[in-house]
């Protein structure tokens, strides 16, 4: 009996264990990863997750959501375009796993895959990006943990002081700037609240040793002893997004419009006085932002040790913004001589000239935009080219300027402009032509033709206004003889301005914003990517096939597509050939991007015999005739076979036209009429593939090529 017992006792426990390793009797499932869907804007920095994965939806290449660096992103980059950008994804979307790191000291901009990405000079947080396929075991978050919107802060009347937080270190300012208050939508907050903190007051530095100029420098006059301002970093940020950047608002005054038309979001209008006067902006113009700390996952916002408060909105009418003159629409920046050997009083001199300018220039957001660099040991930002929307804020600026000091490295602060200052960050627009005027007291003490060859490479149009420059005695002395000629856009007197006098500057004003306003001298606005006409002149031969033909049409839109295309930057046209000859498009007939790949792809394949000196010829008289001054001529000539008429001729005739000729063979193209056609050297413009799949291979070649001849081209 009691054996029995026992054996039924047993029966029920390993029954009873069956059923809790098997609920229901079913095996054990494997759990499914859940892929959130963002939209073609959301950024990296937006998410607070170290790791997760992603689904980007079509058609993000289109939305032009920007990109910063290559291979390493920075967090305010669009996720799904850094993920087209490197090859994770295609335009039709897709699955992308993201995973975030330390911030890099420098993002190089590329154009990878039809994306465009920009370059950056610091940012305090970064991120790659991988295929969306996790590893075996690995199960991402289902759910995205955004990051709430930063608040803005405020002080209110009758409202206790608290402390700022301390995420960011700014040396040496004295009172903080009154910031506006702002409201930036996010994907799952819909509310923003604003805490408010005290200004704060830190002591100026003490006084350093001031470093005179070099000894082959001029010795000025006995009003050279001038106050010593500490200069900062080189990196002065702006507000690109009120969720991602911790520092304060370094900019003293700037109207609610230009906020909100360049930070993109709906500003309130900054507090005033109990009398209703806005209050006077303070002095920040050596303020230093320090970069702030690497992302940290389990930081929240809201239990960093300040209280947050709602502020209701008090209505004031926005404050009207300078549309300026669009006969000049430059951005222009100006690298004032700080250096000791100038003096205080013509430093002041130069303070004038540099406001006298603003007025003449009259600046305005659809006009000139005006920024101030001073350069001495090393070159401070005084204002961004977004600073100030009318000349009446920038004269204001400019009387605030404390000489810096130091030494006259022009070749460091041309190296400064053309890396950092000409940026999307600081107000670069695209599509104004960037200009740098150098003002310098007698000769630079270091050297500038690399440093300028380099900006000018990147499309910087450089002046030189030279003040009391050297005489004949001096220029033994001189670090780099010449450096005004190795210096400029061009060597033909239009890019430099001497004067012989301090006290003649101002009247340079006039000549010098006429110079600089008249936008089809400044030829070294073009690049090599926008200062062409391309003329393709396609084999449609039977040879060829249909098949082939749209190989050979993919080809022409992949190169097509490395170009920037408009009716002012790069034009192109196509002519297909076989004993005939067609005119599919002329330049400037698609003067859009989109509008002319669709067009290479519309384009029917012919069939016939194969006449490549008359199609030479042809695209001569139909597109060459009709090129612009300024533009260079570029014909690439893509044939799969030997012609039936002779190319020598045409070809020699062509490019005796100053057209740059290129030769493409596939299979049966005869090589010696390749090099026919190319320019000399043969090497560097004439590619042979023994199959039309190759094709892909030579795009790079081609358009580095390109870029090579046009850095290369003499500057007269």
């Amino acid at each position: 009996m009691n054996g029995i017992s026992l054996t039924t006792i047993c029966l029920a426990l390993l029954l009873s264990c069956a059923c809790w390793a098997k609920p229901n009797g079913s095996k054990n499932k494997k759990p499914k990863q859940v892929v959130p869907a963002i939209e073609c804007d959301v950024r990296a920095g937006k998410i607070n997750l170290p790791e997760f994965i992603v689904k980007c939806p079509a058609h993000c290449k289109e939305t032009k959501q920007q990109v910063y660096g290559t291979g390493v992103f920075a967090s305010i980059s669009s996720i799904c375009n850094a993920a087209i950008h490197s090859g994770i994804i295609t335009n039709t979307g897709g699955k992308v796993i993201v995973r975030k790191m330390a911030g890099q000291n420098i993002y190089k901009g590329s154009n990878s895959n039809g994306v465009r990405s920009l370059s950056l000079p610091k940012w305090r947080e970064s991120f790659v990006v991988s295929v969306g396929k996790p590893k075996k075991g690995v199960i991402y978050p289902s759910t995205l943990d955004y990051v709430p919107s930063r608040p803005t802060y405020v002080k209110t009347a009758g409202q206790k002081e608290a402390k700022p937080p301390a995420a960011t270190t700014a040396l040496p300012m004295t009172t903080m700037p009154e910031p506006t208050t702002a409201t930036t939508p996010e994907p799952t907050t819909t509310t923003t609240t604003t805490p408010a903190p005290t200004t704060t007051t830190t002591p100026p530095p003490p006084p350093t040793t001031t470093k005179a100029r070099a000894a082959v420098h001029k010795v000025r006059d006995a009003d050279s002893d001038v106050s010593y301002a500490a200069p900062d970093s080189g990196y002065t940020w702006s507000e690109t997004d009120a969720s991602e950047i911790t520092a304060w608002d370094h900019r003293p005054d700037i109207s609610e419009y230009e906020r909100w038309f360049y930070n993109f979001g709906p500003y309130l209008p900054r507090s005033t006085d109990s009398d209703g006067n806005r209050r006077v902006p303070l002095d920040t113009t050596h303020t230093r932002v320090e970069p702030v700390d690497a992302w940290k996952p389990e930081v929240n916002l809201y239990e960093s040790g300040f209280n947050v408060r709602e502020q209701e909105p008090v209505p004031r009418a926005l404050e009207p913004v300078s549309q300026g003159d669009p006969n000049c629409k430059v951005d222009l920046a100006f690298l004032m001589d700080g250096s000791w050997s100038i003096g205080k009083r013509r430093f002041k001199i130069q303070k004038d000239f540099l406001s006298d300018v603003a007025q003449a220039i009259n600046v305005g957001v659809a006009g000139p935009m005006m920024g101030i660099i001073q350069y001495g040991d090393d070159p401070v930002t005084e204002l961004s080219l977004k600073s100030y929307s009318n000349s009446r804020e920038v004269k204001s600026a400019v009387d605030k300027i404390v000489q810096k000091g130091g030494l006259s490295n022009v070749g460091k602060a041309l190296t400064y402009i053309n890396r950092q200052y000409f940026s999307d960050a600081n107000g670069n627009r695209g599509g104004a032509p960037n200009v740098a005027v150098v003002l310098v007291d007698g000769w630079p003490t270091d050297k500038v033709e690399e440093a300028s060859r380099l900006a000018r490479e990147s499309g910087i149009n450089i002046f030189f206004v030279t003040i009391e420059g050297p005489d004949d005695s001096e220029k033994p002395n001189l670090v780099e003889t010449n450096f005004v000629d190795k210096a400029v856009c061009r060597t033909n007197g239009f890019y430099s301005l001497p004067v012989n006098s301090w006290f003649a500057l101002r009247k340079a004003v006039q000549p010098l914003v006429k110079r600089v306003c008249d936008t089809d001298r400044l030829l070294c606005s073009k690049t090599c990517l926008n200062a062409n006409d391309i003329a393709f002149v396609i084999d449609g031969s039977s040879s060829v096939g249909t098949g082939n033909f749209r190989t050979v049409l993919q080809f022409v839109a992949n190169v097509t597509r490395e170009f920037e295309i408009s009716d002012t930057d790069t034009r192109v046209g196509a002519v297909q050939y076989t004993y005939e000859q067609r005119l599919e498009f002329g330049f400037g007939q698609y003067n859009n991007k989109g509008e002319l790949l669709n067009a290479i792809k519309r384009i029917n394949y012919w069939s016939g015999g194969t006449s490549t000196g008359a199609a030479i010829t042809f695209a001569a008289d139909q597109l060459f005739s009709k090129s612009k001054p300024n533009k260079r001529k570029i014909m690439i000539v893509i044939t799969d076979g030997r012609s039936y008429d002779d190319v020598r001729v045409p070809a020699l005739a062509v490019q005796s036209q100053g057209v740059i000729a290129y030769s493409i063979g596939i299979a049966w193209a005869a090589q010696d009429e390749l090099e026919y056609i190319a320019t000399d050297p043969d090497k560097e413009h004439s590619f042979f593939v023994d199959e039309f799949d190759n094709l892909y291979k030579f795009v790079p070649k081609i358009i580095q090529n390109i870029c090579q001849e046009f850095n290369s081209q003499p500057r007269n």
